[in-house]
């Protein structure tokens, strides 16, 4: 998905193009949505499931780092003793499960490309229906869920909800859909968190600092070194140009750039541009984890990837945060 300019209102220097009528136009629908998804959540039962349930979702439609912050709050919570996993909706898969990925078999077009690269690094189950598949996680035995994504979905009561904004882009224009980015509004979200995470630089956020909730700031930074040599990066991702500016502070010798939209299918016609690019510039293709997973086999083997990771800047507030979660005490 691509998103509308005019919801990037003052990131985007296109975003003014027709957006006071289309505004105009779509206050109804999103004074509806709005409507819909308050009345959703206030007449939900959530199930309790026999787990700890840590979800990580944020208030915008498109990428804010969520499945990297997945990545981190699991690993920790393995290092605390519990068997942890993450629970995907297995977008842009056809699997409905529940069912755990396992990346020896499954492939991108089965169970999706973040819950693809979460079961790289561990243990990641899918299913469109979040409360059965949480069941059956803790059937199996898991004993912390990390939800990517769902802070919307109320079928299941969480233990830890985390909101994760992108301060650089935090709120887009400032309405909720299909007027702008937000999937709520931004008030009724930050009051049923209990912490915030807010990645990469930027300022601090009025509304945020008005929920009194906890906030830890973080950034993606580089798993390892930049390749060496010429590159032609690309990516489809929420805002692939925070990948492309990762690879130059990692001094990577950047040569050009080609963004796709978020989950972006690569047909053969879009890899044959990009290795046409990459040999026009002398230069190797490098992506992100994320697209690398949806590349076909062959070509896997043929495109760099460059893989990210969470870090934390105050470790001791986001452990007292997490500690309640973690805690064999609670279990």
């Amino acid at each position: 998905m691509k998103a509308p300019h005019f919801w990037s209102a003052g990131l985007d220097p296109k975003s003014r193009e027709a957006a006071p009528l289309t505004r105009l136009l779509l206050t109804p629908l999103a004074a509806l949505y709005t409507l819909g998804i308050r009345h959703k959540l206030a007449k939900a039962e959530p199930e309790t499931i026999p787990a700890r349930i840590v979800c990580v979702g944020n208030l915008t439609v498109g990428g804010v780092g969520k499945t990297p912050i997945v990545e981190s709050v699991r690993r920790k919570a393995g290092e605390a003793g519990l068997r942890a996993a993450s629970l995907s909706r297995g977008y842009g898969g056809k699997l409905e499960g529940p069912l755990k990925v396992d990346p020896s078999t499954h492939t991108a077009a089965d169970v999706g490309d973040e819950p693809l690269m979460l079961a790289a690094t561990g243990e990641a189950w899918i299913g469109k229906d979040r409360a059965a598949t949480a069941r059956a996680m803790a059937a199996d035995g898991v004993q912390l869920i990390v939800m990517d994504d769902g802070h919307q979905n109320p079928s299941v009561a969480k233990d830890l909800s985390l909101i994760v904004i992108d301060a650089a882009a935090p709120f887009g224009n400032g309405h909720v859909l299909p007027k702008g980015p937000l999937r709520e509004p931004v008030a009724d979200g930050l009051a049923r968190g209990d912490a915030v995470i807010l990645m990469g630089e930027g300022k601090e956020l009025t509304a945020v600092q008005k929920s009194r909730l906890p906030v830890v700031r973080a950034g993606l930074v580089p798993a390892g070194p930049a390749p060496e040599g010429p590159l032609v990066a690309f990516a489809g991702i929420g805002r692939p140009v925070k990948f492309f500016d990762s690879l130059k502070a990692a001094g990577a010798d950047l040569q050009d750039s080609v963004p796709y939209g978020d989950h972006h299918a690569y047909t053969p016609g879009d890899l044959k541009f990009l290795h046409d690019l990459a040999e026009r510039r002398g230069a190797r293709l490098i992506t992100t984890t994320k697209d690398h997973v949806r590349l076909p086999a062959d070509e896997r083997a043929r495109i760099l990837v460059f893989p990210v990771e969470a870090r934390f800047e105050d470790k001791a507030a986001l452990a007292t945060i997490l500690a309640p979660v973690f805690d064999p005490v609670t279990a």
